[in-house]
């Protein structure tokens, strides 16, 4: 459970005066608190929110799939093990150590040692989403690639796709066949199992997440009807040229 914010101003703010022996200081100290608190309640919310739209995009089934948050340099909030994620509150929710040490009481995700991995390596990034969306678990299944020439959605958004190595499911192998393809990828595809992507807010890694498996999807169609046709070396170029002066503005 997490800790309720207003003792947890009081009781820190009362520890910091004593300290400091400084009695002026409660307005401020206070208000830092109360600031805090409040931040990590918006995020649970957010994340229950987030949580409950994977399910029901059926981005992932049962209790797949796992969420995470950098609260700060050494605490994380994550989503629990074994639990669905359409039945998910923000009292559900966990806080974790930067080693995957569980600041509270309950079991964190099984693959929370990936999740702490990408943060080790990705300082730019506050999120993460691991879901296990259909379309893009079968491309990966039938050995098919997300080709950075074939949508400008995905050219814009994501570039190629890289797909890892086989990992054992919820066993640090996530964390190792991730390590060098999240350096420079905020998507990608875990072979036969489903796709992490990162950025710097929650809404931004699910988006990343969403459009993945809408471009996957897409694609089975595209395959199912005939051929894709790829886009020429030219119309890549220009909409890259496009991609760039959106990210800049």
């Amino acid at each position: 459970m997490h800790i309720n914010g207003n003792s947890y101003i009081v009781d820190y703010a009362m520890n910091t005066i004593s300290m400091t022996e400084n009695k002026s200081m409660i307005t401020t100290v206070y208000k830092r608190c109360e600031t805090s608190v409040m931040t990590e309640e918006k995020l649970r919310s957010e994340m229950i929110v987030i949580a409950h739209r994977m399910y029901n995009k059926e981005l992932v089934a049962a209790t797949g799939g796992n969420i995470s948050y950098r609260l700060d340099k050494n605490r994380f909030l994550l989503t629990p093990t074994g639990r669905c994620k359409g039945d998910l509150t923000e009292d559900d929710l966990l806080v974790c150590d930067e080693e995957g040490k569980p600041l509270e009481e309950g079991v964190i995700t099984s693959e929370a040692s990936m999740h702490l991995e990408a943060y080790l390596r990705r300082p730019d990034i506050n999120a993460i989403v691991h879901a296990h969306p259909p379309y893009t678990v079968a491309l990966s299944m039938a050995g098919i690639p997300i080709e950075g020439n074939l949508l400008p959605e995905a050219i814009i958004a994501f570039g190629q796709v890289p797909t890892s190595n086989f990992a054992i499911p919820s066993t640090n192998e996530g964390a190792i066949v991730i390590r060098k393809l999240i350096d420079t990828h905020n998507a990608l595809i875990l072979d036969r199992h489903g796709a992490v992507t990162v950025g710097k807010s929650l809404r931004n890694a699910y988006y990343l997440m969403e459009r993945l498996e809408y471009i996957s999807k897409v694609i089975y169609l595209a395959r199912c009807i005939g051929v894709p046709k790829p886009l020429t070396k030219d119309q890549i170029r220009r909409i890259q040229a496009v991609g760039a002066v959106k990210k800049e503005t």
